[in-house]
């Protein structure tokens, strides 16, 4: 399994990913509390740097399923669950990225729009993401990009490659509780999701590890690159909150 020692690797190897007449599609994928969405912001944000932006952030997590609907099908208690997404939705979204992009010098192109993931109400936000045609890269990250059961099976397709964080389990629970109390719960009830419904989906991300393209290693994954001079196109400041999201 490929892996690499520093930021600007990563870098290098994202903007290597987009070819003239295509619109790249990263993923970051990972267990729950690994990271995943503070790396993507990162390279988002180095990408672009101060130019016009072409790297956009299209997070998975926008494809909740609305807890009135996980309530109509009994599945609210395992919210977070492969079968708590639309993963047919996403799958479908990733594959209009890229073929907007595609047909865009016939009609100009047009943004799409991609649904967001509101933290503090815990819901899904539809048309909160603009996907301008200007952008070249989109960077996605979620739990479930390797699964290849059910509508899952649709996601890595559409892909150009995917990349899976890693972070020590003990590190990767705290944070996750962490995370749970900074949302509503108290310490018991943050304790027992995490270990309970959370656990379960990380033990089957975990599985899905060896059909990544490349590792992240744990130190990226922690944010423990040294920072860069601004401007020179990499990441200009260090992340001390890495563990703070997905």
């Amino acid at each position: 399994m490929p892996t690499t020692s520093t930021f600007d690797d990563l870098l290098i190897r994202a903007r290597s990913l987009v070819r003239e007449g295509h619109r790249a599609i990263l993923g970051i994928a990972g267990g729950p509390g690994a990271g995943k969405s503070t790396l993507a912001e990162r390279l988002v944000r180095a990408l672009n740097g101060a130019h016009e932006p072409w790297v956009a952030h299209v997070p998975m997590d926008g494809f909740h399923l609305a807890d009135a609907e996980l309530d109509r099908l009994g599945r609210r208690n395992r919210k977070g669950a492969p079968d708590t997404f639309d993963a047919a939705g996403y799958a479908a979204l990733l594959r209009r990225l890229r073929e907007e992009y595609e047909g865009a010098a016939s009609d100009g192109g047009e943004t799409v729009y991609a649904p967001g993931f509101e933290r503090v109400l815990e819901q899904p936000l539809a048309g909160a993401i603009p996907v301008p045609p200007s952008v070249r890269l989109v960077v996605t990250e979620g739990n479930y990009l390797l699964l290849d059961t059910g509508a899952w099976a649709r996601v890595r397709p559409q892909l150009d490659e995917v990349w899976f964080c890693e972070l020590d389990e003990r590190e990767r629970i705290h944070r996750l509780v962490a995370r749970h109390e900074e949302f509503g719960k108290d310490h018991e009830q943050a304790v027992a999701w995490v270990l309970g419904t959370d656990q379960r989906n990380a033990e089957l991300v975990a599985a899905t590890r060896d059909r990544a393209d490349l590792v992240v290693p744990e130190a990226l994954v922690r944010g423990g690159c040294a920072a860069p001079a601004p401007g020179s196109g990499t990441d200009a400041d260090a992340d001390t909150d890495a563990g703070a999201r997905a």
